[in-house]
């Protein structure tokens, strides 16, 4: 491997330009090409196999194609409806309106508040919403305000709404902080912007243009460019950077400008592509969870990964070799002395201070190996309260449609009108029909059932259905635990003995079966990321010790970031913040992408650490020094990336979505303890106490192994 980085790093340091001109065609054809080209961003949510998703299908084959899906209408008049029909009467334009849009069908009937200050109905869709474009949720947005005034207000809710919604995208803050990060890092408007600019290409061709054109083969979420593209940035500013501080020492050591370059790629270089193939696979491993709209986001995550990655390793030092010594250039005053001062003491050959660390630690290895523990595992602890379910509406943006058409309901017939349960009834024979009316009526007995329409039957006369309107909202608790009682207690029950079949459905049915769903599927993710991560490390360190040790570090961190953001989830105190001023359930697909994201991010660290640890363990073999040493050597990068990441990350508050409010919390807190808890602290005093052991590995592995050495180092006698 090092044989084949260096001539990598030959190529590009003599045909730069080249190398240089290759990356901007591609960018500006890739681009071209998704601009022109791009698929719709849409995604199917249905789970596999769930009731819901029974439910579903029924009600599309025996009602005409209606998706079991509506846009909720919401209509207040101060001054009162007289009743139902002049409440239809008054809407009647919005509908005539509305009805013009495709997928959209006739309204269900007008339901009046005990007021009669507020009307609520649905507008049934013949597609799921996820299919409908944000065209036409912005045509049915016009419908409601073109028809309001003269004191009526027209509000809409439902995925189409709330996805033609203008939202910000995070990825503008996430670059803005790793700039300023870089610039008080590197004090150099130059050394700042070469990492900047490798994020940026790599942003460009992965969201712009393979991501684009990636909609067009399997389903892709409408945020799968605001989760890529922030991971896409926050892996390229490190890989980056790890790439450029070598290159920089090198120069600083006396090195010409090839020899620099080729020794940032040929050690740095492999660092980056290790650590960016592990985080590929461990956000590929998101399509063992058999959902469909994962395989896009974890296909866009490891495109952007990918790129960044080849960026780095190819484009980078094609940069370098035509800036050589100037990569310095263009100083800020007063930024970028912690640097200078690091390199002064290089050169000197004084003790860093965090070799002093390093010492402090591996004198006293058990206190410092149960203390990170034990924070890790207190930090977790909160993760055993961890309640999955999808935020609604009410934690929307005040001065949205999808929120303003929540309150009104509300206000009107209670935060259950906006999550309602649908019953899907299958029926044998004609005299099911008085059967499943007494079931409706029994229903409207049930505890934690606000309201129950009478059976709607279809024009076969073979199924029905029936609408359950909770007397809570859709993530409440209590909602889930409705939809359980309904499945597993009234059903079987009330039903026993007819030839009726009955599937609960609706939208707060099918995001409690996903919840199911992802919980089963989680042990069988985990191993396979974790098996697949420790067999690459195991392949780049000849270690099975240190990889192990690396997985289980990594599951400690993650679990800890699993414990923040519970604790964020519960609202209230420093969530106020970023705008969760109540409880909210955490998305079910969210520690699946955690996990992956994290897993993979967190070995960039352990691999940036362990390879210079290594490089000087193979020099005398004094595991003692090494780790120091290593430790001392990379501490600014990994110091310098972690802060540009969890600033990238924490861009994801400033974004509309609750579940991406609660994703940057998660991943920044995961970083932050990555590189403070468990690189300066677990890892030195781990390495500590095994000792000689850090380096074993049984000869009939070591026999089978590939070897990828960073670079030939002679070993001390007698070491491996």
């Amino acid at each position: 491997m090092t044989r084949r980085l260096s001539t990598l790093a030959d190529f590009a340091y003599r045909r730069r330009g080249l190398m240089i001109v290759g990356w901007i065609v591609a960018a500006v054809v890739i681009i071209g090409l998704g601009s022109n080209l791009k698929g719709d961003y849409n995604a199917n949510y249905d789970t596999p196999g769930s009731e819901s998703k029974a439910a579903s299908d029924i009600t599309k084959q025996r009602f005409g194609g209606y998706s079991a899906q509506e846009i909720y209408v919401v209509a207040k008049n101060p001054a009162g409806f007289p009743n139902e029909a002049a409440a239809a009467q008054r809407l009647q334009p919005f509908f005539a309106q509305a009805q013009k849009v495709e997928h959209i069908a006739a309204h269900t009937g007008i339901r009046l508040s005990p007021n009669h200050q507020i009307a609520s109905t649905t507008l049934p869709m013949t597609v799921p919403g996820w299919e409908m474009t944000k065209d036409q949720g912005k045509q049915l947005i016009n419908a409601a305000d073109d028809n309001a005034g003269s004191g009526l207000e027209i509000k809409l809710g439902g995925d189409p709404i709330y996805a033609a919604q203008s939202q910000s995208s995070p990825e503008g803050v996430g670059l803005l902080g790793a700039a300023i990060v870089l610039l008080i890092a590197f004090g150099s408007l130059i050394a700042a912007g070469l990492p900047l600019a490798i994020a940026l290409v790599g942003l460009g061709i992965s969201s712009a243009g393979l991501i684009a054109l990636l909609a067009n083969v399997v389903d892709v979420p409408d945020w799968t460019t605001a989760v890529s593209g922030l991971i896409g940035i926050g892996v390229g500013v490190d890989y980056a950077l790890l790439v450029l501080t070598r290159f920089r020492s090198a120069l600083r050591e006396g090195k010409n400008t090839q020899a620099a370059v080729s020794e940032a790629v040929t050690t740095a270089g492999r660092s980056v592509l290790i650590a960016g193939c592990t985080v590929v696979i461990a956000v590929l491993g998101l399509c063992l969870t058999g959902l469909s709209y994962m395989y896009g986001v974890a296909i866009s995550a490891a495109l952007a990964v990918l790129i960044v990655m080849l960026a780095s390793v190819t484009l980078l030092p094609a940069l370098l070799s035509y800036l050589g010594p100037r990569v310095n250039k263009l100083r800020i005053p007063l930024l970028g002395r912690s640097l200078r001062k690091a390199d002064e003491r290089a050169v000197s050959g004084a003790e860093s201070p965090a070799a002093r660390w390093s010492h402090g630690v591996q004198r006293r290895p058990w206190v410092a190996a149960i203390g990170a523990l034990a924070v890790l595992l207190a930090l977790a602890a909160p993760a055993l309260g961890m309640r999955l379910g999808f935020p609604d509406a009410g934690n929307d943006p005040p001065d949205t449609m999808t929120r303003q058409a929540y309150d009104l309901n509300t206000e009107g017939f209670g935060p259950g009108s906006n999550g309602p349960i649908q019953v899907v009834a299958e029926l044998s024979s004609s005299q099911d029909a008085s059967a499943l009316a007494a079931f409706a009526s029994d229903l409207r007995s049930v505890p934690g059932v606000k309201f129950v329409t009478p059976p709607r039957f279809n024009q076969g006369g073979n199924a029905a259905l029936i609408t359950v309107i909770p007397t809570t909202s859709p993530q409440d608790k209590a909602t889930q635990d409705l939809v359980n009682h309904l499945r597993d207690d009234v059903v079987p029950t009330q039903l026993k003995g007819t030839g009726i079949t009955v599937d609960i459905g609706g939208v707060t049915a099918a995001l409690e079966d996903q919840s199911n769903y992802m919980t089963d599927r989680m042990p069988l993710f985990i191993a396979g990321v974790v098996g697949l991560s420790f067999l690459l490390l195991l392949v780049a360190f000849h270690s099975p010790l240190i990889s192990l040790k690396a997985g289980v570090m990594n599951l400690l961190s993650v679990s800890a970031a699993y414990g923040v953001m519970t604790l964020a989830a519960n609202g209230g105190g420093l969530s106020s913040l970023i705008g969760i001023d109540h409880e909210v359930p955490i998305a079910p697909f969210m520690p699946v992408m955690m996990f992956a994201i994290l897993f993979g991010l967190s070995m960039d660290y352990e691999v940036f650490l362990i390879s210079r640890i290594r490089e000087e363990y193979l020099k005398d073999g004094d595991t003692r020094r090494a780790v120091a040493d290593g430790l001392a050597k990379t501490a600014r990068v990994i110091t310098a990336a972690a802060a540009i990441m969890i600033v990238v990350f924490l861009a994801f508050v400033t974004a509309q979505d609750v579940f991406l409010k609660l994703f940057g919390i998660g991943l920044a807190s995961a970083i932050f303890l990555d590189a403070t808890v468990v690189r300066m602290v677990l890892v030195p005093a781990v390495m500590q106490l095994l000792g000689k052991w850090n380096w074993w590995i049984p000869a009939w592995l070591e026999r089978v192994l590939p070897r990828l050495d960073v670079e030939r180092v002679a070993t001390a006698e007698g070491q491996p």
